[in-house]
């Protein structure tokens, strides 16, 4: 955690019960893929991909609850590492973010091909691997470690960021390369492929268990798949949709801040966005040493120590895209 951050924030939202969605339609657990039959694009909204994150799995839930389908392509929906969520302890909520490593760093043709490596996320990844290869656009729905203004994480790409803009909400639009310690799913194959006309975002919907962070993610979903003809806003119900932000901005990140060991610790109780205007601001210490601000007007993305380990990323750090 950050510097007096509390030791772990008041889970507000209930956990649902997903086992009655383990069968799915597509031989693949907890995966639910509909075919309009019209032709269209085939959209993702995929779930848990971190097992403590549980507003996308609520999404997900009341969309498979409520009928929706698409009008036109395909829709799948999909709850990731349930394996971990099903391990959840509220008296420990940050230990059930995996099993055995982070199933959101795992995917890269060489990883997932290599099958001398094994862990539960890998495993899963693999089962998941032949939908994804098959999907267009990708809707990764997460929340974060603190509590922090959502976020849209388009990728370093520009096609990312067009998307994220078309979206309009949230409207800080993160891009960035992703994480040293491997590839996200919304980085995969095409969706980080220049070429490509596959595209994804991933939606930081807010503090994991804060009542909001269900909100952003219904809201983001309706507008995703609206966005992309897959539904119409009508078919979700009217309380999902929140007010659109008057603009969006863009923050591209330059720099990733790892620990390189335990001895890591913020300068105060940074929550994300915090723009330092001087360049060698001291923001935190790492093994004794100041870990300073590269250039002047430098943004804080994410910063939290929840995960601490040596070789994680604990902060991000970047520039305002002039508009």
């Amino acid at each position: 955690m950050i510097a007096d951050a509390p030791a772990t924030y008041p889970i507000e939202i209930a956990f649902p019960d997903i086992r009655p969605y383990a069968e799915g339609n597509t031989g693949i657990p907890f995966v639910a893929t509909f075919d309009s039959g019209l032709r269209g694009p085939h959209v993702m909204v995929n779930s848990l991909a971190h097992g403590n994150e549980v507003c996308g799995a609520i999404a997900v839930k009341d969309l498979l609850d409520l009928g929706v389908r698409p009008r036109r392509g395909k829709l799948t929906l999909a709850f990731a590492n349930v394996e971990a969520y099903l391990r959840f302890d509220p008296a420990n909520p940050d230990a059930s973010r995996f099993v055995d490593q982070d199933f959101n760093r795992v995917w890269t043709d060489a990883i997932l091909d290599d099958l001398e490596r094994d862990s539960s996320e890998l495993r899963r990844a693999r089962q998941l691997r032949p939908v994804v290869d098959t999907v267009d656009f990708l809707l990764d729905l997460h929340s974060m470690h603190e509590r922090s203004e959502p976020l849209t994480v388009s990728g370093p790409l520009d096609k990312g960021i067009a998307m994220g803009r078309q979206l309009q909400a949230p409207r800080c639009i993160i891009s960035d390369a992703g994480h040293p310690e491997g590839r996200r799913m919304r980085d995969y194959a095409g969706f980080g492929d220049p070429q490509s006309p596959k595209n994804a975002l991933l939606i930081e919907c807010g503090q994991h268990w804060e009542t909001s962070a269900v909100a952003v993610a219904r809201d983001t979903t309706a507008r995703f798949l609206a966005m992309l003809g897959t539904i119409a806003l009508g078919d979700v119900p009217a309380d999902w949709l929140r007010r659109v932000p008057p603009a969006t901005h863009v923050v591209r990140v330059t720099d990733a801040v790892v620990a390189s060991s335990m001895d890591f610790r913020f300068a105060r109780n940074y929550t994300g966005l915090e723009v330092f205007p001087k360049a060698g601001t001291v923001f935190a210490w790492r093994d004794g040493e100041a870990v300073r601000t590269p250039y002047p007007n430098c943004v804080l993305v994410m910063p939290s120590l929840r995960q601490l380990q040596p070789g994680v990323t604990v902060v991000r750090l970047g520039q305002l895209v002039a508009e």
